[in-house]
């Protein structure tokens, strides 16, 4: 007797995509994704918000453990830092949309009630995933898009992506199949993550040169 695979083990989410779709359509239906398995222990999808018109688009990798819990994205401490380093560039946060490659809390807990640990996404989950980020851009249409670190850039651009060697310039690319500017930087928790406070402080302001360089794009 043929067994029947779950959805989640086709690693797509493209059958849980509605078409003609909205923003709050689209919210609404990845609610009930399970295009791969991460949907099993995050408490809930975390989908994009932000200007539905926004002329800059921003893209991290995943949901962390505070996210995960209130269902936005970018409202933990990571966040905050973003939104400063984008007001001292010259954007402002109102006017952009953020998302994430990746719409589950992948973690790691060595036992119940103990800390959630971030893991990274794979490739395969990236791609499952991939159907979302599309619909949410054919939808905003940015007029260019900021990469926020590794598992961002290579789910946009490909598993060879190298954030250090093209952080901080302009790019054009074909993506989801439509032409789009890019600037890649590293993702904000990176910068919580470095050590001491001279190499935080040099980190943050890396962040700011290269954000500064999506705003001139802009103009």
């Amino acid at each position: 007797m043929a067994t029947t695979r779950a959805p989640e083990d086709a690693y797509t989410a493209e059958p849980f995509v509605p078409e003609g779709a909205d923003l709050p359509a689209l919210r609404q239906a990845a609610a009930g994704c399970r295009g791969c398995p991460l949907h099993r222990a995050a408490t809930q999808t975390v989908f994009g918000k932000g200007d539905p018109h926004a002329r800059v688009m921003l893209v991290g990798e995943q949901p962390g453990d505070q996210e995960d819990r209130r269902g936005e994205p970018f409202v933990g401490p990571a966040g905050k830092l973003l939104d400063r380093a984008l007001e001292e560039a010259g954007i402002d946060p109102a006017d952009a949309y953020v998302t994430n490659a990746v719409k589950h809390f992948k973690f790691t807990q060595a036992e119940p009630r103990k800390r959630r640990i971030h893991k990274a996404p794979s490739l395969r989950e990236m791609t499952a995933c991939g159907p979302w980020l599309a619909a949410e851009l054919a939808l905003v249409e940015p007029e260019l898009i900021v990469v926020l670190g590794a598992t961002a850039g290579k789910a946009l651009l490909g598993s060879s992506f190298r954030v250090g060697e093209v952080r901080g310039t302009v790019l054009e690319r074909e993506i989801h199949g439509r032409p789009e500017l890019l600037v890649p930087t590293v993702h904000p928790s990176s910068v919580l993550r470095a050590q001491g406070d001279e190499d935080r402080r040099a980190a943050y302001e890396g962040l700011v040169a290269d954000l500064t360089v999506a705003a001139r794009a802009l103009r």
